[in-house]
C-alpha cells in the first residue's frame, strides 16, 4: 500500500514539474532596457481577449475592450493634466474599480503610483505622500474626509494637484468633489480612447509602483516595484502557482495596495486574460455565496481568511463549490487541512516574498504546508532573537543552521536578484547584510525565520516552511506592525513616556495581537478615553493595541533599550504578571476594560472571537 502511495506522489510530483516547466520554457525575464511592462502586457491582453470579461465589482462588470477605453480615457487626462513618464501619482482608495483603473491609466503613461494604503490617517499618510515625492493625489470619495484632515502639512496644490473619484458603490450615494480637489469623471467622456504610444517605448527596469512595507523602526517604507518585478510575479508566479488559464475567474478581496493582491493577484489575472470578481474587503459571512455567484474558481489568500472560513459551521453554501485552486501566504498548517478537505480545494500554493525582496518562494509542486523552493541562492543563518542579532564564526561569516532548525533567512544579491530598495538609502543600506559566506559578498536580510523541511519526493528542490518575524515588527490581521512606530505614537499621551510595544499570541488566532506596556505617575489612572482617541486617530486599525499593560517598573539595558523577551512570554497571563494591571479592548468593542478571569478563560481556550 505504501509502494502505491509512493508510486502516485512520484507521478503527481512529475506531472506538476511538467506543468510548471511548460510556463518557464515560454517565461524569459526581461532586461531592465527592454520594452516591457505592465502597460503593455494589459494591451497584450486586450488584444488577445477583447470579448473576455476582465472585472465584476458590485454588480458590474467590464469586458477587457471596455475596462482599456476607461483607462485609456484616464490616461489621456492626466497626461493632459501634466503627469508624465517618471512622474509619481499617490493613489488612496478603497478596493474599487477606479483604483485599478488609476493604476493602469497611471503606468500606461510611464508613470508610477503610490498604493497608500488607505486605512493609513494622519501623520502615516502625510508620510507615504511625501516619500514618494507625488506629484498628484488621486482620492476616493470614501477617504476625502480623511485626506483634508493632512492637507495643510503636504505641499500639493489644492484644486488641482488633488483628483477626486466618486464612490458610486451599492451602499453609497455619489456626492459632490470637495472644495480642494477636482472631480475626475465629469471629464473622462470627452477625453481620447486610443491607446497611447508612449506605452510601448516604457522599459522593465522603470519603476511602476510604490508599495508601502512597514519595517523594524520608523514609519512605512516605500518599496521601488519595477516593471520587471511585476512581469515575473503576475507571468512566472501567477501562471506557474496558479495554471492559469484565460478561463479562469479570480475571488480577489485582498486590498490592492498590497503586493500579495497586487502582484499575484490582479496583474497575474489581467496578463493573463482571466476574470476577477473584486471585493472592497472580506466578509465571511458571504464569501462562499459570491463565489458561487460568480463562479471564482481561484482564490489569492493570507492565512487570516482562510482560518475565519474554516471556523465558521458548515454551510449550504460551501457545498459543491467551484473553488479549486488558490495561492498566498501564511496558511497555518492546521488550517490547511481543514481548507483543503472541507472545501475540497485541489491545489493550494503557499508563496513566499515581499514587495521589496529579492526572493521568492512558490510551492509549484503543490506539497503540503510548505512555501516551496527558490531559484534565488539563499542562506539560513543562526539569529540571536533577544540581541536582535546575527551570529557569527571566528571569521566573521554567518553560520548557518542545520536543516530543521529555524534560521535567518538572506537572500544573495547579484545580477539575477537585485535589490531594488526604498526610497530612503539608509532604509535599503540598513538591509544588506555583508560578508555572508565570503569577504564582501551582500545578501538581503528578509527579518523572517525560515526553516528546511523534508516533503518528500521532490525533484531535488530544497523545500522550506517560515517560523515567524524576527526583531520588533509582527503581523497582525495580515498586516506588518512596527513596534517603533506604533510607540512614537502612543507616547504622545500625556501620561506615556515610554511605550513598549510587543506582539504577543493569541490561542487559535493567526499573528500576533499587539501589546503595550509602561509606567505610570505613583497613584496616578490611565485616562482610557484619551488613550482610545489617541490610537482610533493616529494608528490605522491592525496596529491599534489589543492589550494594555501598567507596569509597576519597566525594565531596560544598560543602554537604556526596552527590554521585551520577558514581557512577550507574560503576556497577558494573570498569574505571570506580577499583580500589573492588564486592560483589553475585546473583539467589536469601542473602549477598554479591565481583563477578567471570565474573559481571560476565553483567550487561553482560543474562544476570544478575535
Amino acid at each position: 500500500m505504501g509502494l502505491v502511495a509512493n508510486t502516485r506522489e512520484v507521478g503527481r510530483v512529475l506531472a506538476e514539474a511538467s506543468k510548471a516547466l511548460s510556463v518557464l520554457r515560454t517565461f524569459k525575464m526581461p532586461r531592465s532596457e527592454d520594452c516591457v511592462s505592465l502597460g503593455a502586457l494589459f494591451e497584450d491582453a486586450v488584444a488577445a481577449h477583447p470579448g473576455n470579461i476582465m472585472l465584476l465589482f458590485e454588480e458590474r462588470q467590464w469586458t477587457y475592450t471596455e475596462f482599456n477605453v476607461a483607462v485609456n480615457r484616464f490616461a489621456h487626462l492626466l497626461q493632459e493634466r501634466g503627469i508624465s513618464r517618471g512622474d509619481c501619482v499617490a493613489l488612496f482608495m478603497e478596493n474599487r474599480v477606479e483604483f485599478v483603473m488609476s493604476m493602469l491609466a497611471l503606468v500606461k503613461l510611464g508613470a508610477s503610483a503610490a498604493l497608500i494604503n488607505s486605512s493609513l490617517t494622519g501623520a502615516g499618510l502625510v508620510h507615504c505622500i511625501r516619500a514618494t515625492q507625488a506629484k498628484a493625489c488621486i482620492v476616493g470619495e470614501e477617504r476625502a474626509s480623511i485626506m483634508a484632515e493632512v492637507l495643510q502639512d503636504l505641499d500639493l496644490q489644492k484644486e488641482y494637484d488633488y483628483l477626486w473619484m466618486a464612490d458610486s458603490g451599492l451602499d453609497s450615494t455619489p456626492g459632490s468633489a470637495p472644495d480642494w480637489a477636482q472631480d475626475v469623471g465629469a471629464a473622462l467622456t470627452a477625453m481620447p480612447s486610443n491607446n497611447l504610444p508612449v506605452t510601448r517605448d516604457i522599459t522593465a527596469g522603470e519603476t511602476a509602483l510604490y508599495i508601502f512595507t512597514s519595517g523594524t523602526t520608523g514609519m512605512p517604507k516605500a518599496a521601488v516595484v519595477l516593471h520587471k518585478k511585476i512581469y515575473a510575479a503576475s507571468l512566472g508566479m501567477g501562471r506557474i502557482g496558479f495554471q492559469l488559464k484565460s478561463t479562469d475567474r479570480l475571488y480577489l478581496c485582498l486590498p490592492i495596495y498590497h503586493i500579495t493582491g497586487m502582484c499575484p493577484g490582479l496583474c497575474a489575472f489581467i496578463c493573463s486574460g482571466g476574470s476577477i470578481y473584486l471585493r472592497r474587503n472580506f466578509s465571511v459571512s458571504t464569501f462562499w455565496h459570491e463565489v458561487q455567484k460568480y463562479q471564482t474558481n481561484c482564490f489569492v489568500y493570507v492565512g487570516e481568511l482562510c482560518r475565519y472560513l474554516v471556523n465558521v459551521p458548515p454551510g449550504a453554501q460551501e457545498k459543491n463549490n467551484p473553488l479549486d485552486k488558490m495561492l498566498g501566504n501564511g496558511l497555518r498548517p492546521d488550517v490547511w487541512d481543514a481548507f483543503k478537505h472541507r472545501f475540497g480545494v485541489t491545489r493550494i500554493c503557499e508563496i513566499y516574498g515581499s514587495s521589496e525582496g529579492n526572493a521568492a518562494f512558490l510551492n509549484l509542486l503543490n506539497k503540503e504546508k510548505t512555501i516551496g523552493a527558490s531559484i534565488t541562492k539563499v542562506a539560513l543563518v543562526k539569529y540571536d532573537i533577544e540581541t536582535d542579532s546575527i551570529l557569527r564564526d571566528s571569521e566573521g561569516h554567518c553560520i548557518e543552521v542545520a536543516k530543521g532548525e529555524a534560521g535567518l533567512l538572506l537572500a544573495q544579491i547579484n545580477d539575477r536578484a537585485e535589490f531594488e530598495g526604498y526610497t530612503n538609502p539608509e532604509a535599503t543600506r540598513s538591509k544588506i547584510i555583508e560578508n555572508v559566506q565570503v569577504a564582501a559578498d551582500r545578501w538581503f536580510n528578509t527579518g523572517d525565520l525560515i526553516r528546511r523541511i523534508d516533503v518528500g519526493f521532490a525533484l531535488g528542490m530544497k523545500h522550506y516552511q517560515f517560523v515567524d518575524r524576527t526583531g520588533d515588527t509582527f503581523r497582525w490581521r495580515a498586516e506588518n506592525v512596527s513596534t517603533n512606530e506604533v510607540g512614537e505614537v502612543l507616547n504622545l499621551h500625556p501620561q506615556i513616556s515610554m511605550a513598549n510595544v510587543y506582539g504577543v499570541e493569541v490561542p487559535g488566532v493567526e499573528g500576533r495581537a499587539g501589546m503595550v506596556a509602561f509606567e505610570l505617575e505613583e497613584g496616578a489612572e490611565l485616562d482610557l478615553a484619551a488613550f482610545l482617541s489617541l490610537v482610533e486617530h493616529e494608528l490605522p486599525s491592525y496596529a491599534q493595541p489589543i492589550f494594555i499593560r501598567i507596569l509597576k517598573s519597566a525594565e531596560t539595558t544598560v543602554t537604556f533599550k526596552l527590554l521585551k523577551g520577558d514581557l512577550r512570554e507574560q503576556a497577558f497571563h494573570l498569574a505571570k504578571v506580577g499583580g500589573d494591571t492588564l486592560y483589553v479592548r475585546k473583539p467589536r468593542s469601542n473602549r477598554y476594560e479591565m481583563l477578567d478571569v471570565e474573559f481571560y478563560q476565553h483567550l487561553v481556550a482560543g474562544t476570544s472571537g478575535y
